[in-house]
Parts: C-alpha cells; structure tokens; sequence
C-alpha cells in the first residue's frame, strides 16, 4: 500500500522560477503596500487599483515555468499518494502535473463574484476588466482569499494532514495562519521533513 505523502509549499518554492513573493526585496509588493491590495476593503476602495496588482501578477504567470521542484513533487506520485497544500496562487504545480492539488489562498487564473465565492470563473491568464460581471451585474474580483476572510479549503488540507504519513515542508517559514497550524493535525509520530 502506497504511503500519503503531504507537501506543504510557500512561496519559496515558486521563487526559483521567478515567481517574487511580498518577503522579497525585490518583489513585486514592493512597489504596494500588503494593506492596500490584499484586503476586501481595499478593493472596495479602490477595485482598479487591486484589479491592475492582480492582473500584473496573472500575466507573470504567461513568463514562468514549473522548477525542478514542481517536477520533481509530481515524480514522487509514481511511488506515493501525493497530495500539495500549497499557499500559492499560482499554477506551477497543476502546469508540472501534480494532481491532487489544494490551493488555500485561492488562485490567479480564477475571478469569483464579490457577493458569493463559490461563483468562480476559469479566466487563465487573461486580465479582469470592467466588463466581467457575476451574475449579479458586479465586476468579478480576484479568487484569491484576502487578509480576514475565511481560508475555505483548510477544511481539506486538515483531512489531508491528519491521514499524511509523511509530512514535507517547502518554501514556507509557516508564520502566515490557519497554513501554519496544519502540521499539529498530523499523527504525532509523524516523520516531518522541512526542506
């Protein structure tokens, strides 16, 4: 019987194909202020200015490929039950071909309607515009889960950890919550492996 192996990655993980996170020097938060385009509020105050942060970062995606590490995480499910727990919003592991892949923190290349998330719409790479409306007659909003709303796949990821027999960490300092906590619902002799 195969093991369940469950692989939690950060941001560390994309960062090797040029993908930059908001703890970068260099990355593309530095240019914004995390308050003013990672919160619903913000995107009530100013949509144009959240919409234009996300589609920047959408159109990364069309410039970046999966890494050895995305590579390799699929090449593990030829021997094991692989499941990703991935605080991403990007694509890289679906695009190395992982298959059992939960994205906590939403994903770029979905819109969601701004009064029901579970309205999503597949817009790959395409920027948000004006003209895309929820049923509502509302412009879509980025289906990526902001500062202070609920994480609504955690519930998943809990399951996952609690039938992992083995643990793998990468490319996350786990300071960011619920992602951080998920760890103590593996089994307590669990072999954790940080990477």
């Amino acid at each position: 019987m195969k093991k369940n192996i469950v692989v939690l990655t950060g941001a560390g993980i994309s960062a090797e194909s040029g993908i930059s996170t908001f703890r970068d020097s260099d990355g593309l938060w530095e240019n914004y202020r995390i308050e003013d385009v990672a919160n619903y509020d913000s995107f009530e105050k100013d949509e144009e200015l959240v919409t234009k942060f996300y589609n920047a970062r959408r159109r990364q995606l069309t410039c970046v490929e999966p890494n050895e590490g995305h590579k390799q995480l699929k090449r593990l499910e030829e021997k094991y039950n692989v499941s990703i727990v991935t605080q991403n919003v990007d694509d890289l592991h679906e695009r190395a071909g992982s298959s059992n892949i939960v994205h906590l923190h939403g994903e770029l290349t979905k819109a969601c309607s701004r009064l029901d998330k579970n309205e999503v719409y597949e817009i790959g790479y395409h920027d948000i515009t004006p003209f895309d409306k929820d049923k509502s007659g509302l412009m879509l909003r980025p289906f990526i889960v902001w500062f202070g709303e609920a994480v609504p796949e955690i519930e998943n990821a809990i399951k996952l950890c609690e039938k992992a027999d083995i643990l793998i960490i990468i490319g996350t300092s786990l300071a960011v919550y619920p992602a951080a906590g998920l760890m103590h619902y593996c089994k307590k002799r669990l072999q954790k492996i940080p990477y």
